[in-house]
């Protein structure tokens, strides 16, 4: 049965975000993703994770920079907050963002940023996740491709940096989801899921057979979270699609 987290950032936006973490409990969530956590203290969120017996499996490094030449400085300051947030949160993954940017540096400049953050991560403990996103939705954003952030994380060493899969950004840029889980499955640390074209729900309803993926999931034998980031099309929390696996809003948006 796959594990699902629920994107905070995503879902049940008719709440603040300090409230979205009861949502989550009630609908059945044991997890949660919180991409953008910053405009509240850790200590809140800490303090709601622990009030919900919820766990934060991964949080965003922000602003999006790692790829971008010229500012080091500034993400290092953004990774160190990160770092932060995360020890308070009890999270054992950041995702490394690359930004936007075509400079021909961009890639030198992602890889020694990597292995800068993935010294700081070896004493924090936590790992750093590389997705790639889809240029229709990221115009000019640097990391796009799954063989490009398996290149760079072979490169870097996966000790403590893996890829983050996201099924609707590789359906966007690659399609053959099943032969691309295979392919990277020793380096997945984290699976997405959003409905193709949209990013709604991951039901029938779109071009993803998002059932045999998650029996392919279980039969790849992954064990780390599926995180439900997507916006809900309707006027409910979109998870009728979820209710199969044991996941089923009971409050209405």
């Amino acid at each position: 049965m796959p594990n699902f987290a629920a994107s905070v950032s995503w879902l049940f936006q008719d709440v603040p975000l300090l409230e979205r973490f009861e949502r989550a409990a009630a609908a059945g969530f044991r997890a949660v993703e919180v991409q953008s956590p910053y405009e509240e203290p850790a200590s809140a969120l800490a303090t709601e994770l622990r009030r919900h017996n919820l766990e934060v499996v991964l949080l965003n490094v922000q602003p999006a920079l790692a790829a971008v030449p010229g500012s080091e400085s500034e993400f290092r300051t953004a990774l160190e907050r990160a770092f932060d947030y995360a020890e308070t949160m009890h999270c054992p993954q950041l995702h490394f963002l690359a930004g936007r940017t075509d400079d021909p540096q961009a890639e030198a400049t992602f890889i020694a940023n990597l292995r800068w953050a993935s010294e700081q991560a070896a004493a924090q403990d936590v790992r750093l996740l590389l997705e790639p996103l889809n240029t229709t939705d990221n115009p000019g954003y640097f990391l796009t491709g799954t063989e490009q952030a398996r290149r760079i994380i072979d490169e870097v060493g996966p000790e403590h940096v893996g890829m983050q899969f996201d099924a609707y950004h590789v359906q966007i840029m690659e399609g053959s989801l099943t032969e691309s889980l295979r392919r990277h499955l020793e380096v997945i640390r984290h699976i997405q899921v959003g409905g193709v074209p949209g990013r709604h729900e991951p039901d029938a309803r779109q071009e993803i057979n998002y059932p045999y993926l998650f029996e392919l999931i279980d039969e790849l034998g992954y064990g780390g979270w599926i995180g439900c980031e997507y916006a809900p099309s309707g006027g409910t929390d979109g998870l009728g699609w979820a209710k199969q696996y044991g996941i089923g809003t009971t409050a209405s948006a």
